[in-house]
């Protein structure tokens, strides 16, 4: 077993160190597109499903509370949370449309809208990100493996370049906290 869990943690070190070399300036381009829109009074919209969701709750979570200053909430919002919006769009409509359906509600031109989903193929996820463009919103893409077509939607894509799942959705997490205090220091 000592040798598994050293086996997981030597990948995890390696597919964040393949992150840093080939997707820095990706996320650098997210923390900015972050940055301006929150400087124009617009909000950060987050989505995704499974882990994405929570990954995309946590996100949210650090940007309205706070991440390591003490400072005034950002505007940022989760379309996972809802369980009432996510049950009837899925229900009337399609699972398709989830978010998609909330974004086109709540989105104003001055916001970014950031889909998160691990293989790049989420169909919902793609189908907010399409929406989001076409609406003038910044679009960025979280994902892994080659990007799915998530990251050809998207206006930046921060590819994991991994096929594990599990290894993608660490890299995920320390990517929203990367974000997350490049946008705090830069607004603070």
């Amino acid at each position: 077993m000592d040798g598994k869990i050293e086996g997981i943690l030597k990948e995890s070190i390696c597919v964040k160190t393949a992150l840093m070399e080939q997707q820095a300036g990706n996320i650098r381009k997210a923390a900015d597109a972050m940055v301006a829109a929150l400087k124009k009074g617009g909000k950060v919209i987050v989505f995704g499903n499974g882990g994405s969701a929570a990954d995309s709750q946590h996100m949210v979570a650090e940007l309205v509370g706070r991440f390591m200053k003490e400072r005034k909430g950002l505007p940022a919002i989760a379309l996972t949370v809802n369980t009432s919006i996510l049950t009837a769009i899925a229900n009337d409509y399609s699972y398709d449309e989830v978010f998609s359906r909330q974004l086109d509600a709540v989105a104003g031109k001055d916001d970014v809208a950031i889909g998160i989903s691990t293989s790049g193929k989420a169909v919902n996820v793609i189908k907010a990100v399409e929406l989001a463009k076409n609406k003038g919103l910044g679009t960025i893409a979280l994902t892994g493996y080659d990007g799915g077509p998530l990251a050809k939607a998207a206006d930046i894509a921060v590819i994991v370049p991994s096929k594990s799942t599990p290894r993608i959705q660490e890299s995920h997490v320390a990517v929203v906290h990367i974000l997350c205090q490049l946008v705090e220091d830069e607004l603070f």
